[in-house]
């Protein structure tokens, strides 16, 4: 009788990863997006119109400077929408022609486990989001700050943008370690839920140096393009598929 669930994840050994696998996995994003640009670029417009919103009304509430927390969160909730890009990344991959029906269905393929950590995500997206208002209370208060008032760089926004920052980085990395590599074993149905979790914390601290590189370049990428929100219809879909391309170089096919 065949075992057909997923592995435990003391089988899903992370192979040896360099910096050139960076390289490969960039090159290989970029190669799927040229692929399918227009779809790509489609997808990712939602999320830049949604950016457009928020900003505006960060603006019309006059606090701007909680606008940086909420473009770092966009890496806390990130990994929940990485399904809709596997999907065109798989179609792609197999040499096929990705359709809008393709995000829905990837979407629709991701296990509940992969569900559950996005969920966590979220919650902890707005954790992040709470603690930096309570500190932005704290040290700015009440008064009225515009983005063109936040290009001045007063002391006490720096020391906002300092400290929200450092409670940022903590979150963000506990949910890169905890995400990185979960999400697409659970969508390749090659984990569950827990093996999924503890091969990607494996494969995060046995790979720390590579690994925790390609997480900051991601991370300058993702805040950088939300802060410039425009670029982000070409670097989310990018970074996604090279996301794809990389954990498959951490976790080969069989």
């Amino acid at each position: 009788m065949i075992d057909s669930s997923p592995p435990a994840a003391s089988r899903l050994q992370p192979a040896v990863l360099s910096l050139a696998d960076i390289g490969h996995a960039l090159a290989s994003g970029w190669r799927q997006f040229a692929a399918a640009p227009l779809l790509s670029m489609g997808f990712a417009s939602v999320f830049v119109a949604l950016g457009a919103i928020l900003f505006a009304l960060v603006e019309t509430l006059a606090i701007a400077p909680i606008s940086l927390s909420f473009s770092a969160g966009f890496m806390l909730v990130g990994p929940a929408l990485l399904a809709g890009f596997f999907a065109v990344s798989d179609r792609v991959r197999d040499g096929q022609k990705p359709a809008i029906a393709d995000i829905g269905q990837g979407f629709r393929k991701l296990p509940r486990g992969g569900w559950v950590v996005s969920f966590v995500c979220a919650l902890l997206f707005l954790i992040w989001i709470t603690d930096a208002g309570t500190l932005y209370g704290f040290m700015i208060g009440r008064e009225p700050t515009a983005f063109a008032r936040l290009l001045q760089a007063e002391e006490s926004v720096q020391r906002f943008l300092f400290y929200s920052s450092l409670m940022g980085a903590v979150l963000a990395f506990i949910i890169f370690t905890v995400s990185a590599f979960s999400i697409p074993l659970i969508y390749d149905g090659r984990a569950d839920l827990v093996s999924g979790v503890v091969a990607s914390v494996r494969a995060v601290f046995g790979r720390f140096p590579v690994v925790m590189a390609w997480a900051c370049l991601l991370a300058f990428v993702i805040i950088l393009s939300a802060v410039l929100l425009p670029l982000m219809v070409v670097s989310l879909p990018v970074m996604a598929y090279a996301s794809r391309a990389l954990y498959f170089r951490v976790f080969p096919p069989h």
